[in-house]
């Protein structure tokens, strides 16, 4: 059974002082109330914003990037006991109402860890180039690391503790999507998908969170390391 006070959200941030109040509060409002924010030093109020919220707001003090973040987070998650850690975006994108959703096949021990997947509906609404992006990071992801999934690059998860302390993020940025794929295979850990919706705004969609020019930078640090 869901017992929502075992669920720890963390969520990475960098210069989301505009929306990472909203997003704690939608986060609130659905009942899960152990939220932990990772300002990534950002430029702007966010770190502001978020210590005089309800919430554990922690900040690094250089910029490291998304997946140091996480990094930070679920290890913060697991000095609290937290027994289910879900990773959140920070700008929007992710819906509070997929929580429960996420969290329940874990609790119940169908799997160690869910993956969230914007195309196993088909609400999504994305750029063509957005999908296609996707898409050969799905097939990339297969060659590497032997796990074929519908959605590349999700950030919305949901591990178990046991899930949590064996996956091992050492890269900082953008890739550790891709590690967490690589971890799941390597530690055998039980997985499934979970149907999303993701929103895009232009905002999100200028971050290029997923865009080409990320896609590739990702891709060429895994080839690095699959060759060191």
């Amino acid at each position: 059974m869901l017992n929502k006070k075992d669920v720890y959200i963390v969520i990475a941030a960098y210069n989301e002082g505009k929306s990472i109040k909203k997003v704690v509060a939608s986060v609130k409002n659905a009942g899960y109330n152990n939220i932990i924010v990772i300002d990534d030093c950002s430029r702007d109020n966010t770190y502001e914003v978020i210590s005089k919220l309800p919430i554990f707001a922690l900040k690094h003090i250089m910029n490291r990037g998304q997946g140091a973040s996480l990094k930070t987070g679920i290890d913060f998650a697991l000095s609290k006991n937290a027994k289910y850690i879900v990773t959140f975006d920070a700008d929007g994108q992710h819906r509070p109402e997929d929580l429960d959703a996420m969290v329940k096949p874990v609790v119940n021990n169908v799997c160690d860890i869910t993956l969230g997947s914007r195309f196993l509906n088909k609400k999504t609404k994305m750029p063509f180039t957005r999908y296609i992006t996707l898409k050969v990071g799905v097939i990339m992801q297969w060659i590497f690391y032997g796990i074929l999934l519908t959605d590349a690059h999700n950030g919305f998860r949901c591990l178990s503790r046991h899930a949590a302390k064996k996956i091992n993020i050492i890269s900082d940025r953008m890739e550790h999507a891709s590690e967490i794929v690589e971890e799941i295979k390597k530690n055998k850990l039980r997985y499934k998908e979970i149907p999303v919706i993701i929103h895009y705004t232009e905002e999100t969609l200028a971050k290029g969170h997923g865009g080409f020019s990320q896609a590739i930078k990702v891709l060429w640090k895994m080839l690095i390391k699959k060759l060191l």
